[in-house]
């Protein structure tokens, strides 16, 4: 596809700075945590956040279609689909771990051709454009680029938690647990930043919405990785809530042979 417009990462960049207006000053502070009807938690933090970047969206872009975790879908058939998570891990955030972050991901026809993954108190941040190396932006030490690895038995293995996963996905997940030389969780979308920093070499989760992939697949594809659902197919607006990413596309067969064996 031809160069997106710069003004688009311009307002993807400044929707990630409002949000971590509204979010550093409540972080490690007292908050109301509430359950969402599918009990996972929600704050003040990420409906301000989501907020903020809506207004700021929309207000630039009209004509474009929004879809945020926590207020729902606007024009959601439009051309460009901006999809937001304003905290990502926020399980992470109200214990106070900085392991979370803001989710900005542009759609264009249903691709994902932007994606921002952005840590507001640590200062990182990861820009991923289609057809474009990853950018990466800290007071912190990394480069953007995902190491070799193309055996699992080498491979550092990451996902948010063993508990997330749906129950017929986990004997998937165990068959691909025990092949990989070790697993760690507890990282959210951090983890995927790790990944596209080589130093993470697959992440394996279930039970993923839109809003929690749309903006690591351009990170991840431009520092070299592959972003895809369990059997190996593009992620779509009507994935099944499966996803794989690999920082060494030599991983990949191997991965979705154990993720799909009977």
């Amino acid at each position: 596809m031809t160069a997106l417009d710069p003004a688009l990462l311009a307002a993807a960049e400044a929707a990630a700075d409002l949000a971590g207006q509204v979010i550093r000053p409540l972080f490690r502070s007292p908050l109301l945590v509430e359950a969402k009807g599918d009990a996972s938690p929600v704050t003040e933090a990420d409906r301000g956040a989501e907020r903020a970047m809506r207004a700021l969206l929309a207000e630039r872009f009209p004509a474009h279609g929004l879809w945020g975790e926590e207020y729902g879908r606007e024009r959601a058939e439009a051309e460009w689909l901006w999809v937001l998570d304003p905290i990502d891990g926020t399980r992470a955030f109200v214990t106070g771990r900085p392991l979370f972050g803001t989710l900005i991901g542009l759609l264009h026809r249903g691709r994902p051709v932007l994606g921002l993954i952005d840590q507001p108190v640590t200062g990182e941040r990861w820009i991923g454009l289609a057809g474009q190396p990853t950018r990466f932006r800290a007071p912190l030490g990394g480069t953007p680029r995902c190491r070799p690895c193309a055996r699992l038995a080498e491979a550092e293995l990451s996902c948010t938690s063993p508990d997330m996963f749906a129950p017929a996905d986990r004997p998937g997940f165990e068959r691909l647990r025990g092949a990989a030389r070790r697993l760690t969780w507890g990282g959210d979308c951090y983890a995927y930043g790790l990944l596209a920093l080589g130093l993470v070499d697959a992440v394996c989760e279930s039970t993923m919405q839109v809003w929690d992939w749309a903006a690591l697949v351009p990170v991840i594809e431009g520092a070299g990785g592959r972003v895809t659902g369990w059997r190996g197919e593009a992620l779509t607006l009507e994935a099944d809530g499966r996803v794989l990413a690999v920082g060494d596309p030599a991983l990949l067969p191997e991965a979705v042979g154990l993720l799909g064996a009977a």
